[in-house]
């Protein structure tokens, strides 16, 4: 289910998925920095610089290059702000494309799996420029990766008994 309501200049995308995994393994999976590129549209050209060696931790900052549209390339820093050992960790943006992009992801144990949620505030630059560019492209190519992510893990993890997919956008 999508649901769209009308944009503001914050916005804030929910998704959540259920996997017929242990908490073990999609903690193990989703830390891990490296796999970003894994569950992310080939056509971003997603390619991490720099930061993601280690384990992850709070102040850690990973440095990455992505093409979110075609002929326009950025380079995208992150910092892990916060993490609690398999159950969730926050990214948030320090320098990129986004105004503000503060990411939460949760994985809670549910019956015949794990439910991953994430949870991202985000706004753009520019003004009601960004606002008009949010409802043209942005918001769609967002669904387009939250899409791919969702095949992405079913394909590598299986699909979980009753099928529990939510994307939604909301204005904060």
């Amino acid at each position: 289910m999508i649901v769209l309501l009308p944009s503001m200049k914050v916005y804030q995308l929910h998704a959540s998925q259920v996997l017929p995994i242990s908490q073990e393994t999609a903690w193990a999976f989703l830390s891990n920095p490296v796999n970003l590129q894994r569950i992310t549209p080939a056509h971003m050209g997603f390619q991490i610089l720099s930061g993601a060696d280690r384990d992850m931790y709070p102040g850690q900052i990973i440095q990455y290059k992505v093409s979110p549209f075609p002929g326009i390339t950025t380079t995208w820093v992150t910092e892990i702000t916060h993490v609690k050992e398999g159950s969730y960790f926050v990214d948030e943006q320090r320098f990129g494309p986004y105004a503000l992009w503060h990411h939460k992801h949760f994985i809670s144990p549910v019956e015949g799996g794990v439910l991953m949620e994430d949870i991202v505030d985000y706004k753009l630059p520019m003004g009601i420029l960004g606002q008009w560019v949010h409802g043209l492209l942005v918001k769609r190519q967002l669904r387009t990766i939250f899409e791919y992510r969702t095949k992405k893990l079913e394909e590598l993890f299986g699909n979980p008994p009753t099928p529990a997919v939510h994307l939604t956008f909301n204005p904060i």
